[in-house]
């Protein structure tokens, strides 16, 4: 049996691997103690739940919750802490992070894992770009403690330190794929076969607007970005920001970024929508959907939309911990940088 091919527990296998272990607990300890000079409060998200989110092609893992008289319930485990995290904002708490696992099924490859560590902070009434700018502190903060000054990945590279590309989706549309974006949008509702018209990537004859806009933006966008430097996606289509409230400048998009670097995108992040009623139309439009499409759908937590009531303006963005300890210590996959890699 190769290294390769040896189990994660193998002790020569686990000697290579210790070094990129040992920083990543280093990352994390600088992570924590970040927050902690700029005032959050680390909160722990319990990740049993009874919706794990209402995204079109997100898919969790499901199990049964029996209670004293034997009686079952569905439940889920969360494929984020944002449902709970945003509760505690209706609580009254303001600056907020969770760090910890969460779970997403179908998702396996070189930078994906069933079971991965989300870092997720909430800043009650805090402008949308200040959210984004503490999303690059972080990804440099991790490189810092490595010491690495370029991220590679892939045979792509991208300086931390070097200033920060922010490019909103319709231009780097129009840039990297020759599509009109927003031409495709009415208001906020979207045009398929006006985008079916410009697409420079291949889709099949039932495919969405939704679906040709990724299967563009991952085809002939996303290996443009974070290529030298860090990018700064920002302003999404608003029927692609379902949690995220309208931007005021154009109603046709929404305050939601992603951050990339080396190609591979690190973080999701909203100016967070507060408004239940129509939290809840697009939460059922896209379970409407995702019936449609894969047979299933997953129920509305009402909880989290009655929260949302008392919940103050905030923005809030999630960043997969794992892919940035990977940029940040050379690891060539997700399981490198796991403390027990799953099954």
């Amino acid at each position: 049996m190769s290294a390769a091919d040896s189990p994660w527990f193998s002790p020569h296998r686990h000697a290579d691997r210790r070094p990129l272990l040992l920083a990543r607990n280093r990352i994390v300890r600088a992570i924590r103690e970040w927050f902690d000079r700029a005032g959050f409060i680390e909160v722990d998200c319990g990740a049993l739940t009874v919706s794990p989110g209402n995204e079109v092609h997100l898919h969790a893992f499901a199990t049964e919750l029996i209670g004293p008289d034997g009686a079952g319930a569905t439940r889920y485990l969360h494929t984020s802490p944002e449902f709970a995290c945003k509760k505690l904002l209706a609580a009254g708490e303001e600056k907020i992070f969770s760090l910890g696992h969460v779970f997403r099924n179908r998702e396996r490859t070189l930078t994906h894992a069933p079971e991965f560590t989300m870092l997720e902070w909430y800043r009650a009434r805090a402008p949308y770009a200040h959210i984004m700018e503490d999303t690059l502190a972080l990804v440099r903060l991790a490189c810092a403690v490595t010491g690495r000054q370029v991220m590679e990945w892939r045979g792509r590279q991208a300086e931390p330190e070097a200033e920060a590309e922010w490019l909103p989706v319709a231009e780097a549309f129009q840039t990297f794929a020759g599509v009109d974006l927003l031409s495709t949008l009415d208001g906020n509702r979207p045009d398929r076969d006006a985008l079916a018209r410009q697409s420079p990537a291949a889709f099949g004859q039932g495919e969405s607007w939704s679906d040709i806009f990724s299967r563009i933006l991952v085809e002939k966008v996303e290996p443009n970005l974070g290529n030298g430097r860090i990018t700064v996606l920002y302003d999404y289509p608003a029927c692609e920001a379902a949690l995220a409230r309208l931007s005021p400048h154009d109603p046709r998009v929404a305050e939601r970024f992603e951050l990339y670097a080396c190609g591979v995108e690190l973080a999701n992040g909203f100016g967070e929508l507060t408004d239940a009623t129509e939290q809840r139309r697009r939460f059922m439009a896209d379970m409407d959907l995702k019936e449609s499409l894969h047979g299933e759908r997953y129920p509305l937590d009402e909880d989290f939309l009655a929260a949302l009531a008392l919940m103050p303006e905030a923005s809030g963005v999630a960043l997969g911990l794992d892919r940035v300890i990977m940029l940040a210590t050379g690891a060539s996959r997700i399981d490198q940088i796991l403390w027990t890699p799953p099954a």
